[in-house]
């Protein structure tokens, strides 16, 4: 059994300052020992998948990250880790904990996933070792996910057996209280026919300076038009991971407060990881803003209608503490949202477009690890 402070510390060390997760008894301790830190950094995520795009984005800030998770919520995880992580090779250290293991009586959810833990890690191809349970392993164990992350660019995982580390008492809640804060809510209508998507983004492009911003757009048609409207180093096309772009978008805002990150979401993402807004609200900055360009369709895929149309999202972003929150299909939202100075927290714009796509449009030609070097190396990163 060792001490949180052992393992932190030895990470720390390895220049690991910014962790992302959701509980579990086994890392209360782990997790308690980050929070009490005021020099350590800690998100709680709404779900594990977006911890874990969370702890990408800040990783592609040049900030070493560590998620840390239930088995039971490796589930949740499983399309960034494969579509996201492994995809853009992004290293990240993933700890997840080992419920329901062979032979430890536990709940009756557990059992099945405690005798899989191992073998998900192997399908998804994330070389894993259990994590270390004396304080000699723990610097030779950090010491092998490091080397395995520089040399290929991708995450490496910790199985956490129950006991592993000593109690450590929680000392304080590290959440800032955002529920007063007032909100700049507007509705943009007008009677013309909602844009379609190409004339959004084509605004945002006008909107975002190559220099002082990064632009994530969504899976989809939206990275795709993008691409094919003005590909620019300070973009990055997500392929995958669907609904992760926020989240993702949120770990590089945090990581690189120095840059404005724009966040190009779609209504079906958006409604597949809602928690993220409750997460982006409570620990976003001004420096992020968010768009979501709903036409009511998963359109990439047929135009199957979303629900979308009985969803208020600018009411929502607005109850869960962002800064302004607009709404409507008017696209000067776009222009005013942008131009707002002096705003307490991150922006929110809720944008109805028509459904439909560009002739013949064309994937990206670059591939999702160059595009994300590309980027990286636009704003000054490494990993």
């Amino acid at each position: 059994m060792i001490e949180a402070e052992e393992f932190v510390e030895a990470a720390r060390k390895s220049g690991i300052k910014r962790y992302t997760g959701v509980p579990c008894s086994f890392l209360t301790p782990f997790i308690n020992y980050v929070i009490n830190d005021d020099t350590l950094e800690y998100v709680s995520s709404a779900n594990e998948g977006d911890a874990l795009a969370t702890a990408a984005g800040a990783a592609i800030g040049g900030e070493r990250s560590i998620v840390m998770m239930q088995n039971s919520g490796l589930g949740n995880a499983v399309s960034p880790i494969t579509s996201l992580a492994w995809v853009f090779r992004i290293p990240i250290i993933i700890i997840t904990t080992h419920r329901g293991a062979p032979g430890v009586k536990d709940e009756p959810q557990h059992e099945l996933m405690g005798q899989i833990t191992g073998q998900l890690f192997d399908t998804m191809q994330v070389p894993w070792e259990t994590f270390p349970d004396a304080s000699s392993a723990i610097q030779p164990a950090l010491q092998r996910a490091l080397d395995y992350m520089q040399k290929e660019q991708r995450p490496y995982g910790f199985i956490m057996q129950k006991g592993a580390v000593n109690a450590h008492k929680l000392k304080k809640n590290s959440i800032e209280d955002v529920s007063k804060r007032k909100t700049k809510r507007k509705h943009f209508a007008t009677n013309k026919d909602n844009v379609n998507r190409s004339e959004a983004l084509n605004r945002i492009i006008s909107l975002t300076p190559e220099a002082e911003t990064v632009v994530i757009a969504t899976t989809g048609f939206t990275g795709r038009e993008l691409f094919a409207i003005a590909d620019r180093p300070n973009q990055l096309y997500m392929v995958g991971s669907m609904g992760c772009a926020s989240s993702l978008g949120l770990g590089l805002a945090l990581a690189r407060p120095d840059l404005h990150i724009v966040i190009m979401d779609g209504d079906g993402a958006a409604l597949m990881r809602m928690g993220n807004f409750a997460t982006i609200g409570s620990y976003a900055g001004s420096n992020l803003t968010h768009i979501l360009m709903d036409n009511e369709a998963h359109d990439s895929t047929g135009a199957q209608a979303t629900v979308t149309g009985n969803v208020r999202f600018a009411e929502i972003a607005a109850a869960c503490g962002y800064g302004a929150s607009y709404d409507g299909n008017d696209i000067q939202m776009l222009d005013e949202l942008f131009s707002l100075k002096g705003v307490n927290g991150p922006r929110f714009a809720h944008l109805k477009i028509k459904t439909g796509t560009m002739d013949n449009l064309p994937r990206p030609n670059i591939t999702p690890a160059d595009v994300l070097r590309r980027l990286m190396q636009h704003i000054g990163s490494n990993f």
